[in-house]
């Protein structure tokens, strides 16, 4: 009885009686495996990167701006523009669907002065809560605390840009600024939050909600005086803002006049939303990246198959010749199956290794050089795919060309010389 060992020493001497074109079969299915594993870490690559970057606004916010109420659904003629106020935000906070609120009142024709330089940034007030809600990394000293707010301090926190801006390559903690005119103390900066050429974040500087109302009011005619620019909310269900959104929109319109179904009237992000959006949009293009990369290494099982049959063609005399000194249909079976199946996986496992191999050296050459996107990785659920795929086309490019072989007749097989 032919043993394992004499099977594979067959298969081996096989494949290379036919090294180019065992090498061009190999190459097919290692091009299949290879392009259905780079495409789907593509994909996965700009996934990750959109959400990297809606993660710098911070965790289930939901912006809301002032808006303008049109007179008639869908018409943008005769529109009445409302001012969110802090009212509206301690209104919200009683809301059951929202857990977590905070403000903004923001500038940007403001003038800030050090002893070593000026700018004009965007001075924004806000309240202590500002960093649970969005992203605000600290890189030195503190952020705003409630005694600054209670006590209405002129005390500054810097952005990152800001901050090179007014101290260039100097300390900044305890040294003073003034914001027209007026002196604030600097406690602390934010470290760097904007990709690529879109610094609107890092020009930021942070004073207290109450100080900038205080001093820098929102001018103009019937404007509140607890005006805000911007009033953010997190909803209490986390990953699902619609009851949120909803309840808002009840509250504002109750509290400023206006149906909430009016949709216009309405400025606002959801991010949540559009973190769905783009999860849905890259699952839609994983699944074709995946697909695209499915049929290709289909393609290359059916030229293995292929070869597979024309092997056992060529070899039809062999076949007969064996059969006829004792071989059995299970050891001639045997044969061809391992050989279809080993072809697949060393080419499918070289076509695994040369990916890696390249996503990984993408990876440490272009990681955090694009904005909005990463290099491809290897993404686990594809490379599981691209194994299950290659047992699969193994088993077929063996299987089937292997039964043609071991049901031969002896006798016609060697007629056929």
């Amino acid at each position: 009885m032919q043993s394992f060992g004499d099977t594979l020493s067959q298969v081996f001497r096989a494949i290379a009686a036919n090294k180019l074109r065992s090498f061009l079969t190999m190459f097919g299915i290692a091009w299949g495996v290879g392009s259905l594993l780079v495409l789907v870490g593509l994909g996965e690559g700009f996934r990750s990167g959109q959400h990297r970057n809606l993660a710098t606004f911070g965790n289930d916010v939901v912006l809301m701006w002032n808006g303008t109420i049109p007179a008639v659904a869908n018409q943008h003629t005769g529109m009445r523009p409302y001012q969110l106020t802090l009212g509206d935000a301690e209104a919200m906070r009683q809301l059951p669907e929202v857990r977590g609120v905070t403000v903004e009142l923001s500038r940007s024709d403001l003038y800030e002065v050090s002893q070593w330089s000026n700018t004009s940034s965007h001075v924004i007030g806000v309240e202590p809560n500002y960093t649970a809600i969005r992203f605000i990394p600290m890189a030195q000293g503190r952020f705003l605390n409630a005694a600054d707010v209670s006590e209405r301090r002129r005390v500054a926190v810097l952005g990152f840009k800001a901050r090179n801006l007014l101290f260039p390559g100097r300390p900044l903690l305890g040294e003073t600024i003034t914001i027209n005119g007026t002196e604030f103390a600097v406690i602390g900066s934010v470290d760097k939050i904007s990709r690529g050429n879109n610094d609107y974040d890092d020009q930021k500087l942070y004073i207290p909600i109450t100080t900038m109302q205080e001093l820098f009011a929102l001018k103009g005619e019937n404007i509140a005086r607890d005006a805000l620019t911007s009033i953010q909310y997190q909803p209490t269900k986390k990953g699902d803002a619609i009851e949120a959104v909803a309840a808002v929109h009840r509250l504002i319109a109750q509290r400023h006049g206006f149906d909430p179904s009016l949709i216009d009237a309405f400025q606002e992000w959801d991010t949540i939303q559009e973190m769905k959006m783009i999860g849905a949009i890259f699952t839609a293009m994983d699944v074709f990246l995946g697909g695209v990369g499915i049929v290709t290494l289909g393609l290359g099982a059916v030229g293995i198959i292929n070869i597979m049959l024309v092997s056992v063609s060529e070899r039809t005399v062999e076949i007969g010749l064996r059969k006829a000194l004792g071989a059995t249909q299970k050891s001639i079976l045997a044969q061809f199956f391992w050989e279809g199946l080993l072809l697949t996986a060393v080419s499918g496992l070289i076509g695994i290794a040369f990916s890696a191999g390249l996503m990984g050296l993408l990876q440490s050459a272009l990681t955090g050089k694009m904005p909005g996107w990463d290099p491809p990785r290897l993404v686990p659920w594809s490379a599981a795919l691209a194994m299950g795929s290659l047992v699969l086309c193994g088993v077929a490019a063996g299987l089937y060309p292997a039964s043609k072989a071991a049901k031969l007749d002896a006798v016609e097989a060697m007629r056929r010389e």
